[in-house]
C-alpha cells in the first residue's frame, strides 16, 4: 500500500456493492443482481391495494436493524407488522458497512447480543434461501504491549463463564491464523473462533425475505412525514401513500433518528461520524493462501484488517483530534436525498494508521487500492445503542445509535421482539436503555463524547474507567464547586460525584490500572473515617421518587413484595430508599422540635440513612442551599473529626455489611430468592404484588444457584464483578461485585454459585488477571451493622 500516497485523489465508485462478496461471483454480476432486486421490490410495495391502514407495530427504517426486528416479530408470531423505509432497504449506513462479526464484547450483557446475532447468521441462509455471504475464519486481537496482555487476561476472566470460546494465544498460533503478519512486536493475541464477516446487503435481504415469509409487510419509498399520538396510546403514522394507525412505533432510522424524534419533540443524542476503510485489489500472497485469513485487530495501531476476496480490507479508527463528525446534520438536518451516498474520502487523515498497518502486514506495501469508502455511521455519546421504550410518551420505542450495527443486528432484533411481545426484556441490557440520557445531554456534550468514543475505540479498557470529554455537564450538585478540586470525580448519569478524596502526600488524579493504584490507601482512610468518626458523602446522583396522594399506599403495596406498614398519625412524610435496603422512614413531630426552636431558615428533609449500615442521616436540600448547609455541617462536626468520603469507600463498606447492590447482585437476570432476599418477601401477603406468581413458581420448582459471600487473598488486585469462579478445574459461577475489605484486610465478593457449592467453608477459586486465587464461602456479613452491634451489646449487658 506504499502507492496509497500517490493515489489519494482516487475517486470511489459510488456503487459499493462492487466491494461485496457473494459466493465469489463476478463484481458486475453482484451489482446487477442487487439493483434488479431493489427495483422489483420498490415497484411492488407502494400500490394502494397493498397498503395497511392499521397494524400492531410500525417499524420506521429499512436498514439491517429495522428489518431484523420485523423478521423477529413476525417469526415470533406477530403477523401484523409493517416496516416503512423512505428509500430502499439498506440505504443509510447498512449498505457500506464493513460487515465485521464477533462474539467478543468487553461488556457482559452485549456478549449475549453478539452471540444471538452470530447464531442467527449461521442458519439464516438455510431458513430463507437467501445467501448472506457469511465467513467465519475467526479473529485475533493483537497485543503488542504488556498492558495489552493484562487487558486480555482481564477480559478472559470475564468471558470464561459465558458460552462463547475465547483463547489467549501466543505468537506461533497467531502466525498460523494470519501467516502474513510481522511478529516482531507481537506478544500475544486474543483469539475468538467463529468470528468473521458478513455481507450487510445480503444479510438485510435475507432478513427481509424471512420477515415477508412470516407475514410482515415491508414498504419502500414510503417516507414517514408525521407522527401523531392518539388519546388511547396509539400512533397515526403519516406517509405520502396514506396513514397507518399502529399500537406502537419503533424508530430504527439510523442517522435519521434525530429527524424522526423531532416529530414528537425528542432530541435524540445521536450524531453521524465519518468512518473510512480501504479495499485493495488482489494481493498475490493472499490469493496463494489455502484457507481464509483470520480477521485481525491491531489494538495499539487502532485498525481492523480482513480478507476481501483475494485482497484485503483495512479500516482504521482515527484519534479524536483527527476524526470527523458530521455535525452539520445535527444543526441543519440530514440532506433530504441522502441515502446511498458517501462522503469524500480523505486518506491523509488515516495515513498514520496505514503506515503502522504496513509495518505489521508488509504485503500491504505493494497492494493497489481498489476502493476507498467513507460513509456515515451513527454514534451516541457512549457508543452504545439506544434500545427500548422511551419515557415521556406511550408506545414509542427506539433502536438507534448503532456504531457497530452489523454484529448487533440479529441479537437486538431478537431482544426487542421478545420485549415487545412478552412485555418485559429477556435479559438485562440496561446500558442500552434510551432513558439514560436526558435534557442535560446537549449538543456540545454529545459532540465531545462522540468524538472521544470514536477515538477510544481501541484504547485499553480498564476497570474503574473514566472519560473526561464534555464534563462537567449542567448536572452538578450544589457542593460540586466546593469538592471538585479535592477529589477524583466520577461520572454518573450526567452528574459529577467524588470517588475518593485527596490529602497532602497523595498522588492525585485519575490513574488507570488493572491493579491497586493511587486510590487504594486513601479509600482505606475514608472507610476508617466512616467506621470510627463522621463521614459526609454527596449522593445527589441517587434517584429520588416522590409518591403521594390517597392511593400511594395501595400503589406501593402493589409494587413491593414486603408487607407495607400502616400509615399512622406520626408519619409526617413517607420516603422509600432503594440503595441497598428498603425502609419506611418515620419522621416524628418531636424530631423537629430542635429545628423549630432554632428557627432555621432553610428547609432540610432529614431521614435515617440505611445504605451503609451505620448510624447516619440523609439530608434532602434544595440545590441552591446545599453549599451553605454543607459548610454548616462540616463546621459543626469539627470536634467529631468529620470529613468527606466517596463512592469507592461506600462500595467497600456496603460489601462488608453484605448489602446487595442493584445492577450487580440484583437485576432482571436474577430473582430475589436466589439473591438471598427472602426476608423481604411475603408470599402470603393478601395483595397480588407484581411478580408474586412468578416467585411462587420459582420457589415451588426450587433454586439451582444462590448468591454467596466469599473472601480471598490477592496481593495487588481485587474482584470488580463478573469474574469467573472455578472449582475442580471447571467453571461454576461468577462474581457480581467485589472490593477490598479494609476491616479484614482481604478481598470480598458476592458470587452466584450452584446450591451444592454455597455452604459456608466451601472452597472455590476466583480468576483475576489470568491467575486463580483460592477463595472460601463465608457467613455474611463480615461486619455487623450498627443497629445489630448495638442490640448485641445491650443483650450482653442485660
Amino acid at each position: 500500500m506504499s502507492r496509497i500516497i500517490n493515489r489519494v485523489t482516487l475517486q470511489l465508485r459510488r456503487d459499493l456493492t462492487a466491494c461485496r462478496r457473494i459466493d465469489r461471483l463476478p463484481l458486475r454480476t453482484i451489482c446487477c443482481t442487487a439493483r434488479k432486486h431493489a427495483e422489483n421490490s420498490d415497484a411492488s410495495t407502494v400500490l394502494g391495494k397493498q397498503w395497511k391502514d392499521t397494524t400492531e407495530t410500525v417499524i420506521i427504517g429499512g436498514g439491517c436493524v429495522g428489518v431484523s426486528l420485523a423478521y423477529h416479530l413476525a417469526k415470533g408470531g406477530m403477523k401484523d407488522v409493517v416496516l416503512l423505509e423512505k428509500s430502499e432497504l439498506t440505504a443509510g449506513s447498512t449498505w457500506h458497512a464493513a460487515g465485521l462479526t464477533t462474539y467478543y464484547h468487553p461488556g457482559i450483557n452485549l456478549k449475549k447480543v453478539h452471540y444471538d446475532s452470530i447464531k442467527l447468521y449461521e442458519s439464516l441462509e438455510a431458513e430463507t434461501g437467501q445467501a448472506v455471504g457469511f465467513h467465519q475464519p475467526g479473529s485475533v486481537r493483537i497485543a503488542s504491549t504488556p498492558v495489552r496482555v493484562d487487558e486480555m487476561k482481564y477480559q478472559m476472566t470475564r468471558t470464561h463463564w459465558h458460552v462463547t470460546p475465547q483463547f489467549l494465544i501466543g505468537p506461533e498460533k497467531i502466525q498460523e491464523l494470519f501467516p502474513l503478519i510481522n511478529m516482531d512486536k507481537v506478544l500475544a493475541g486474543l483469539y475468538t473462533p467463529g468470528d468473521g464477516h458478513i455481507d450487510p446487503y445480503s444479510l438485510t435481504m435475507a432478513l427481509a425475505a424471512g420477515a415477508r415469509m412470516y407475514g410482515a409487510q415491508i414498504y419502500t419509498r414510503a417516507p414517514v412525514t408525521a407522527l401523531s399520538p392518539t388519546a388511547d396510546g396509539k400512533w397515526d403514522v403519516q406517509t405520502p401513500h396514506g396513514t397507518v394507525r399502529a399500537n406502537r412505533i419503533v424508530n430504527a432510522t439510523g442517522f435519521w433518528a434525530r429527524e424522526v424524534g423531532k416529530m414528537i419533540g425528542f432530541e435524540h443524542p445521536t450524531i453521524p461520524v465519518h468512518h473510512q476503510y480501504v479495499v485493495t485489489a488482489t494481493v498475490p500472497e493472499v490469493k496463494a493462501l489455502k484457507k481464509e485469513l483470520a480477521v485481525i485487530r491491531d489494538l495499539e495501531s487502532s485498525y481492523y484488517l480482513r480478507q476481501e476476496r483475494d485482497g484485503l480490507l483495512f479500516g482504521p479508527y482515527e484519534r479524536e483530534d483527527k476524526m470527523v463528525l458530521q455535525d452539520s446534520w445535527v444543526r441543519d438536518g440530514v440532506p433530504p436525498g441522502f441515502g446511498k451516498e458517501l462522503f469524500e474520502s480523505d486518506l491523509d487523515r488515516i495515513m498514520e494508521h496505514v503506515e503502522m498497518a504496513m509495518e505489521m502486514v508488509p504485503v500491504l506495501k505493494k497492494a493497489d487500492i481498489l476502493n476507498t469508502v467513507s460513509g456515515p455511521i451513527t454514534y451516541t455519546p457512549d457508543l452504545l445503542p439506544m434500545v427500548g421504550p422511551h419515557r415521556g410518551v406511550r408506545n414509542y420505542w427506539t433502536a438507534i445509535g448503532f456504531g457497530y450495527g452489523i454484529i448487533h443486528v440479529g441479537g437486538i432484533g431478537k431482544f426487542l421482539s421478545d420485549w415487545i411481545r412478552n412485555g418485559e426484556p429477556p435479559y438485562d441490557l440496561i446500558e442500552c436503555d434510551p432513558n439514560r440520557y436526558g435534557k442535560w445531554t446537549d449538543v456540545p456534550f454529545m459532540c465531545a463524547k462522540a468524538r472521544e468514543s470514536y477515538g477510544f475505540n481501541n484504547e485499553v479498557g480498564y476497570p474503574k474507567e473514566e472519560r473526561f470529554a464534555g464534563r462537567p455537564t449542567s448536572r452538578t450538585s450544589g457542593v460540586y464547586e466546593l469538592l471538585k478540586d479535592k477529589a477524583s470525580m466520577g461520572f454518573h448519569a450526567g452528574w459529577e460525584q467524588p470517588h475518593w478524596f485527596y490529602k497532602p502526600g497523595d498522588i492525585t488524579g485519575y490513574k488507570p490500572s488493572f491493579r491497586r493504584i493511587n486510590w487504594f490507601n486513601p479509600v482505606g482512610r475514608e472507610c476508617k473515617l466512616v467506621m470510627e468518626k463522621v463521614g459526609v458523602i454527596d449522593l445527589t446522583p441517587f434517584g429520588k421518587f416522590i409518591v403521594k396522594g390517597k392511593d400511594s399506599h395501595r400503589l406501593l403495596d402493589r409494587l413491593f413484595a414486603n408487607t407495607m406498614p400502616k400509615v399512622e398519625h406520626n408519619y409526617s412524610k413517607c420516603l422509600l430508599f432503594c440503595c441497598c435496603r428498603c425502609e419506611y422512614c418515620k419522621v416524628y413531630p418531636q424530631d423537629f422540635d430542635h429545628f423549630n426552636s432554632h428557627h432555621y431558615a432553610m428547609c432540610v428533609c432529614v431521614c435515617v440513612c440505611v445504605c451503609l449500615g451505620e448510624l447516619g442521616w440523609e439530608l434532602y436540600i434544595d440545590q441552591k442551599n446545599m453549599a451553605a448547609v454543607y459548610r454548616a455541617v462540616m463546621e459543626a462536626g469539627k470536634d467529631e473529626g468529620i470529613d468527606n468520603f466517596g463512592t469507592y469507600a461506600m462500595s467497600s463498606l456496603r460489601l462488608e455489611k453484605g448489602f446487595r447492590g442493584w445492577g450487580a447482585e440484583m437485576n432482571c437476570d436474577t430473582n430475589p430468592l436466589e439473591a438471598g432476599l427472602d426476608y423481604f418477601i411475603k408470599l402470603n401477603k393478601p395483595v397480588d404484588f407484581i411478580g408474586k406468581a412468578a416467585l411462587q413458581e420459582i420457589k415451588a420448582k426450587g433454586l439451582k444457584r444462590k448468591l454467596s459471600y466469599i473472601k480471598l487473598d490477592s496481593n495487588d488486585n481485587d474482584p470488580e464483578g463478573n469474574e469467573t469462579i472455578w472449582h475442580n478445574g471447571k467453571v461454576v459461577g461468577n462474581t457480581t461485585s467485589g472490593a477490598y475489605s479494609y476491616s479484614s484486610q482481604q478481598s470480598l465478593a458476592f458470587a452466584y454459585l450452584p446450591l451444592e457449592l454455597c455452604s459456608v467453608g466451601q472452597k472455590v477459586e476466583v480468576e483475576l488477571l489470568g491467575r486463580k486465587h483460592p477463595a472460601v464461602v463465608i457467613q455474611e456479613p463480615l461486619v455487623l451493622t450498627e443497629p445489630t452491634r448495638t442490640r448485641l451489646q445491650r443483650k450482653t449487658k442485660g
